[in-house]
């Protein structure tokens, strides 16, 4: 673990639109203080008091916080309530039944609405085909599906009959499948036949085929397809069968299975381990509460509003805020199936004025190379649109470079929306560190200030607080509700990962280093911890590195920066950078690196200057379009490329990043 410095400044400050503060669920710095206060004066009672008035419960809870067990914590354990109830049953039951829940757009344009009634019924069919398998409350199963409402409506009822669903992202090889199936211990899959992606059909079902042929599947005993593009695909007697099939016997009501808080609701396995996959296991009703509150007061959701939050279901992005939040907020959400680029790189905003969306959820990484392809197709530009509709950006992902955030801010919003810079994993549930858009001042770059009852801190390798301004260690001195519970199957693991016995045992570790701002108390997230490089003993993060090459508009669409070994200094900084031109080579690329090099030079200091430049077309990422940056720091080693890229976008790119300048 190590402290990182922080070089850079940001001085500019966005306040929040008057309009929206006085209309926000968090109207004004104020109000946040306040909810600050009393989670800090009254924990467990603050916590008790927002599941209660946010949450449906069958059961009342009597119990808050059992820390007996610590770093394993329970929550409103006795308790007991249904995830899919508190999405769907209570909307229709409060009359929002004839309320489009879900606005789906396919691949090729077309738009299917559904409303809460509808989706109700299609999940109470599901989940009554399920329970005639056989499957019951704490069976897990599998969903590998497209991101259709198909996939939503299978999340949702297995939530209804208390099976614990894992889903895995249709990008995955058969091989990361597999591992995922054998681990959850999986009795069932739900799949589709194909998916589409940029008007190319690609397979899915052959995929589960061979992931069960390699052996120790044999609790999977039964495969339900949705027949998403009728493609030819080989269906096991016995053991594989049609979701409209099964759906056709159905009735369209299905008594809820009434769980515990502390009910598993789903297993997520992270991307890019090694070894055993890691399944972050978490519960239902803390889950839930973060899911809905999140939505709440980050995105102050209104009756009106129609939110898209772009991520896939594969990811806990499409867990919180397309599968979960949304619904439990009685919202109508965008469920869209294609890619950004297709059939042209304005397909964003050209849905954002479709749909009038006015709160639109998206990665840094999506806004780069939409950045990029504006430069290149100038009839792209969000600006040719009319997104009057939007009122609130979001940001997800990863740390978003203050330029990138200028231009997401100038371009799509206008100058007058908010963007909610937030920060949080896969492991907390939902947002941890972000803005409210009706309180927090804006600093672009910075995720501000943790959502009241998060105790986020910065330390030291030995746990202890760094003062402001000094980079260190992201840690939260308290549980939440929402925090994974352990890893499945693995509780020793869990242990060493998120409470490591050199930080005291009793702090969460992010995983990220940060600093805080000295005066104001932002924090802006620096990057991983296996991130920071050490050069020559300065500790940097890659991300303050990529901010400063990004921060050259005229020349940089997109950086990625890592570290190799090197004999001299520790370790050297290695940048892979895709400019708005076309990509130079020999002589003019060696003249190009100079100038990037002496251009972080400049804005942060010699110590950070990359030690070599490589230029790309693109950057290697995922069909979530992730940065894959563990096969950039393979390719700067010079080592062979071992890992799975079977969820690359555009493997094709490897190779053109292999050679050096």
């Amino acid at each position: 673990m190590a402290a990182i410095q922080s070089v850079m400044q940001e001085t500019r400050v966005i306040a929040p639109p008057q309009g929206m503060v006085e209309g926000a669920a968090v109207s004004g710095m104020p109000a946040y203080q306040a909810l600050v206060a009393e989670a800090e004066r009254d924990f467990e009672g603050f916590w008790a008091r927002l599941a209660r008035e946010h949450l449906e419960w069958k059961k009342p809870f009597t119990k808050v916080l059992d820390s007996s067990a610590a770093p394993f914590f329970k929550w409103f354990e006795d308790g007991k309530l249904n995830a899919s109830y508190n999405c769907l049953d209570r909307q229709v039951a409060a009359g929002l039944g004839d309320k489009v829940a879900i606005r789906f757009e396919s691949d090729d344009g077309q738009v299917t609405p559904v409303t809460y009634k509808a989706l109700l019924a299609r999940v109470c069919r599901l989940a009554n085909a399920l329970k005639a398998m056989g499957i019951k409350a704490g069976d897990r199963v599998i969903i590998y599906m497209p991101m259709t409402v198909e996939g939503v409506m299978a999340m949702q009822a297995c939530a209804r009959i208390g099976a614990t669903h894992s889903v895995v992202f249709g990008g995955f090889s058969a091989k990361s499948l597999h591992e995922r199936i054998i681990d959850a211990g999986a009795v069932a899959i739900l799949t589709a036949d194909e998916q589409m992606r940029g008007g190319k059909a690609l397979p899915i079902k052959s995929i589960v085929d061979e992931a069960l042929a390699m052996g120790g599947c044999e609790a999977v005993r039964n495969v339900v397809v949705y027949r998403r593009t009728a493609g030819a695909v080989a269906m096991t007697a016995g053991r594989d069968q049609w979701l409209h099939d099964l759906e056709a016997g159905q009735a369209d009501t299905c008594e809820p299975e009434w769980v515990s808080a502390e009910h598993p609701l789903f297993i997520l396995y992270t991307s890019g381990s090694t070894g055993r996959p890691k399944g972050i296991q978490h519960s239902t009703g803390g889950y839930l509460l973060w899911a809905l509150l999140t939505m709440k007061w980050t995105f102050d959701i209104k009756p009106g509003d129609v939110f898209w939050c772009t991520a896939d279901i594969g990811w806990v992005t499409g867990h919180s805020y397309v599968a979960y939040g949304p619904l439990a907020a009685g919202a109508t959400e965008i469920v869209f199936e294609g890619v950004p680029t297709y059939p042209n790189a304005g397909r964003f905003w050209d849905m954002i004025a479709r749909h009038k969306c006015s709160i639109f959820y998206t990665a840094p990484t999506a806004i780069r190379s939409l950045i990029k392809a504006c430069d290149v197709d100038p009839a792209a530009h969000p600006k040719k649109r009319d997104l009057s509709s939007l009122r609130i950006l979001g940001s997800v992902g990863e740390p978003i470079n203050p330029e990138a955030w200028m231009w997401y801010h100038d371009n799509v919003g206008g100058g007058r929306c908010p963007i909610v810079d937030t920060f949080w994993q896969t492991e907390t549930g939902g947002h941890m560190i972000t803005p409210l858009p009706g309180a927090t001042p804006l600093v672009p770059g910075s995720c501000t200030l943790p959502l009241p009852g998060i105790f986020a801190a910065i330390v030291d390798e030995t746990g202890h607080d760094v003062e402001n301004g000094n980079g260190g260690i992201l840690v939260v001195k308290k549980p939440w509700p929402s925090m994974l519970r352990t890893i499945w199957g693995d509780p020793e693991r869990y242990r060493k990962t998120y409470f490591p016995a050199e930080l005291g045992g009793n702090l969460y570790l992010a995983g990220d280093g940060a600093v805080r701002d000295r005066v104001s108390g932002y924090f802006t997230i620096m990057g991983r911890i296996d991130d920071v490089l050490n050069v020559s003993g300065h500790r940097l993060g890659t991300m303050e590195i990529e901010s400063a090459l990004v921060a050259n508009s005229r020349l940089v669409a997109e950086a990625a920066v890592v570290g190799r070994p090197d004999d001299m200094t520790g370790e050297a900084v290695v940048a892979f950078v895709v400019l708005k031109g076309k990509r130079p080579e020999g002589e003019d690329a060696k003249a190009m690196a100079r100038e990037l090099r002496d251009w972080v030079g400049r804005e942060i200091g010699p110590i950070a200057k990359p030690k070599e430049i490589r230029f790309g077309d693109n950057l290697p990422k995922t069909r979530s379009g992730k940065i894959m940056r563990r096969l950039l720091r393979t390719i700067a080693r010079g080592e062979e490329i071992t890992q799975d890229v079977s969820t690359l976008e555009n493997p094709a790119i490897l190779e053109q990043l292999k050679r050096a300048i």
